[in-house]
């Protein structure tokens, strides 16, 4: 073997397809999902005999492969129905009726939105796909100011199913009682995989990634370990990359425990959400847990109110909870003798 024959040399990568490695890649098939699609594709079935759909509220927590198995269902609809209309909004993004009119308009093809309005818009969009059927997905619907969307699909729409996708079960009991009656939505849980699933779905995207033995098989087993501890296959994701890159810095040839080692100590700063992506007073109450973190969440909340926080204690307790279950912050309970208590963290790396 020559002196250079372990060195990756000039243009060279150890990964051969980095999309593989995002979470919204869609595989070919979702592993340890089947069951969850095919209660999606029953919702979809009557739609086939053009026939009315059913609707479906999808929740469970990040990480679980509610969105990829959703748009895994939509691009079998479009491979193999040309009179099925397949609608993906993401409700982050598309935060408004208004926007997510527009964002529907763009998918089935109508481009003249200019100086027409919200009802203006779904007008157009009734038009349009009421001349065969629709499935729309909105994703994190919990994200939406508003919820005037659902009304006028329910209205004006024939045949459709609405899959509407969130982290937060609880989001549904503040849906508008005339909506929810009218949606009657069927409703499925995604559960949090098990450290098994975790490892045989991270083993699937090397396939997909990477040339073949470029891990080390310690190494893959200890970035699937992390990952099973985290419940959360983005992380395992994150992972994967980030050891990529810490061996391709020394121009190896195969991915090592060193590489994964020096992955983990970026996992502090690796959130499900770029923090940017949060809004201000959310973006403000992570900032103090970072800066106070260990603290019991009533010394927490007079410390946001000091830093003139205007939110109740009730709404600051819901903040805290949702940055913890999307994995910004870590929150544990404590009994003492002031009886139970939270404790707030930033998220920390241990290995």
């Amino acid at each position: 073997m020559g002196t250079f024959d372990d060195i990756l040399g000039h243009g060279e990568s150890l990964i051969k397809n980095e999309n593989a490695l995002d979470y919204d890649f869609i595989p070919k098939l979702i592993p340890h999902r089947e069951q969850e699609q095919r209660q999606v594709a029953l919702a979809i079935k009557p739609l086939l005999g053009k026939r009315n759909g059913r609707n479906m509220f999808i929740f469970g927590k990040p990480g679980v492969g509610k969105t990829v198995a959703a748009k895994h269902v939509l691009r079998e609809l479009e491979e193999k129905y040309d009179d099925i209309h397949a609608v993906y909004v993401n409700c982050w993004q598309q935060n408004t009726s208004y926007k997510v009119a527009v964002s529907i308009c763009d998918q089935i093809g109508f481009k003249f939105v200019q100086n027409k309005n919200t009802t203006e818009l779904f007008q157009v969009v009734a038009r349009i796909v009421n001349e065969a059927s629709v499935v729309f997905v909105f994703d994190e619907i919990d994200k939406v100011e508003d919820t005037d969307f659902l009304y006028h699909l329910l209205e004006e729409v024939y045949r459709k199913t609405l899959l509407l996708i969130t982290n937060y079960k609880v989001w549904l009991t503040d849906l508008d009682e005339r909506v929810r009656s009218r949606l009657t939505l069927e409703q499925l849980e995604f559960k949090q995989y098990t450290p098994e699933e975790t490892s045989s779905i991270l083993r699937d995207r090397l396939g997909y990634a990477f040339p073949k033995d470029v891990w080390n098989d310690e190494a893959f087993s200890l970035v699937a370990k992390k990952a099973g501890e985290l419940k959360d296959i983005r992380s395992g994701l994150f992972l994967l990359k980030e050891s990529a890159f810490a061996a391709e810095e020394k121009a190896k040839r195969k991915i090592e425990l060193e590489d994964v080692k020096k992955a983990f100590s970026k996992l502090d700063d690796f959130t499900i959400k770029n923090s940017e992506e949060l809004e201000s007073e959310t973006k403000f109450i992570y900032g103090l847990v970072k800066e106070n973190s260990g603290m019991k969440i009533g010394e927490l909340f007079e410390v946001y109110q000091k830093k003139d926080g205007k939110s109740s204690y009730k709404t600051f307790q819901r903040k805290i909870e949702k940055l913890s279950e999307n994995k910004f912050i870590s929150t544990k309970k404590q009994t003492g003798k002031g009886g139970n208590t939270t404790i707030v963290e930033k998220k920390l790396t241990d290995f």
